[in-house]
């Protein structure tokens, strides 16, 4: 089995957390399963609805790419999922989410789910994801602290810059706790492998979930349920799959003026 994952940090503005995130996915992984990182450039550098669409558009071309090179699944390592339903309306492979996927494992974890994101300015595109997958009564708040995406980088490789960030989201996540919140989630890949360090990461007991390892095993899980059954996504709705000659407009129109 291969598989492709998707970073929104390209290696050169990101390499302290590649260097962390390469062994992790490869420790993630079953025997046989291979696991290739890559990046988007310029990376996500900005909290913006709009940063988020550019990447979705490179993205999705990779998801393209991957399944044309022979890749068996395709992961979005980047929790707003931007492009993700657009990703498997194109491809035949299993494009899995890291939101998606992390905020649905979770579900079986505990009843009330809240979202710790790392910039203010990703809540609402957040609440639109959890509308996107039928969550709203499941999701107990969205609180934020303040970075942009590439500031926590600083953190990897810095034991102090570490536990500032990770006091920094208990903060926000406390509250949360308090209000009856089960499971915490981390609203991001950077953050969650940051505190991966962090072994059984519990705020008043409720856990602080890393959805990397959730996302890969999920991956593998789709591979194999395919293999064995024929089924991937349904091709009616969202995933309604595009024409060759759509796909092909799509991979080949200039990306800006």
């Amino acid at each position: 089995m291969k598989i492709w994952y998707q970073s929104y940090v390209d290696y050169e503005n990101g390499a302290a957390y590649w260097d962390v995130l390469k062994p992790h996915l490869e420790a993630c992984v079953s025997d046989g399963t291979t696991i290739d990182i890559h990046g988007i450039t310029p990376f996500d550098s900005y909290a913006h609805p709009l940063v988020e669409f550019r990447c979705a558009r490179e993205m999705i071309c990779n998801a393209i790419r991957a399944e044309r090179e022979g890749y068996d699944a395709f992961v979005v390592g980047h929790f707003q999922d931007a492009g993700l339903y657009e990703a498997r309306s194109v491809v035949d492979i299993p494009v899995i989410g890291l939101g998606e996927a992390t905020m649905l494992w979770c579900c079986q974890m505990g009843q009330r789910l809240g979202i710790v994101t790392i910039n203010t300015r990703f809540i609402p595109w957040f609440h639109h994801q959890i509308g996107k997958y039928g969550l709203r009564d499941r999701i107990s708040g969205v609180h934020a602290m303040s970075f942009e995406p590439g500031q926590i980088l600083g953190a990897y490789g810095d034991a102090d810059k570490a536990q500032v960030v990770k006091r920094l989201f208990e903060e926000q996540g406390r509250p949360l706790v308090t209000e009856g919140t089960d499971v915490l989630i981390p609203g991001g890949g950077i953050p969650m492998l940051l505190f991966s360090q962090f072994h059984d990461h519990q705020i008043d007991g409720a856990p602080v979930v890393n959805g990397i390892p959730i996302a890969v095993k999920s991956a593998e899980m789709a591979v194999a349920l395919k293999w064995m059954t024929g089924q991937c996504v349904s091709r009616t709705g969202d995933y309604s799959k595009a024409p060759p000659e759509v796909i092909e407009e799509f991979m080949t129109h200039p990306k800006g003026l």
